[in-house]
């Protein structure tokens, strides 16, 4: 199973990150341990002082495929979750001056809580989906599938021209908007639509 993410597929991210939008999607990998399910706490790690929550669509892939045209895109997936790309920033930070890679600062252990996966058939807007995350009460993010600079069916397509997609495999599609730290003891819900899908502390 494999977790690859997208970069900078929302505008306003990328502007707010001063980073330029990409001409083709962007995508990392997240290794298995980066995943924490089942709401279970979010620890925060002693290598970082600045770990930021990203707030992402995430799709499950349904079956195996290689140059996948993007008008089949759509029948390789009809699951949907919500995750968090935590990001160590000052790491991050380090690595981008540096013209390093900055899996170092995505791939952690635990960087990557996610939610139970639900059927696109119980969205009310397939193609419009929202989605948000409150931090201690407060909405700090809100997105749209609409909002994506590149759709998951072109990301798949894309994707499926470099790495074989494998039934199991998950994409985290990109953060909108209003990414920022967090800190021990905060607590962070997020919600598809009106479906609460994530709801943990931080420790």
């Amino acid at each position: 199973m494999k977790i690859i993410c997208i970069g900078r597929n929302y505008v306003e991210h990328a502007r707010e990150l001063n980073n330029p939008l990409p001409e083709a999607p962007v995508f990392f990998m997240k290794p298995d341990t980066s995943l924490v399910i089942r709401n279970r706490p979010f620890f925060y790690p002693e290598f970082s002082k600045d770990i930021h929550y990203e707030t992402e669509l995430v799709i499950k892939i349904s079956k195996n495929g290689k140059h996948i045209q993007e008008k089949f895109a759509h029948t390789y997936y009809d699951e949907i979750g919500l995750g968090i790309d935590f990001t160590a920033r000052d790491i991050q930070s380090k690595c981008k001056e540096k013209g390093l890679p900055w899996e170092v600062a995505k791939a952690f252990d635990h960087s990557a809580p996610i939610s139970k996966f639900i059927k696109l058939d119980e969205l009310q807007h397939k193609d419009d989906i929202r989605f948000y995350l409150e931090l201690n009460g407060v909405k700090v993010q809100d997105g749209s599938s609409t909002l994506m600079i590149f759709s998951v069916d072109h990301i798949i397509s894309y994707l499926s021209q470099f790495v074989t997609l494998k039934m199991g495999d998950l994409i985290f599609t990109g953060t909108p908007a209003g990414v920022g730290p967090v800190k021990i003891n905060d607590h962070l819900v997020g919600y598809i639509e009106d479906k609460k899908m994530l709801d943990f502390r931080v420790k």
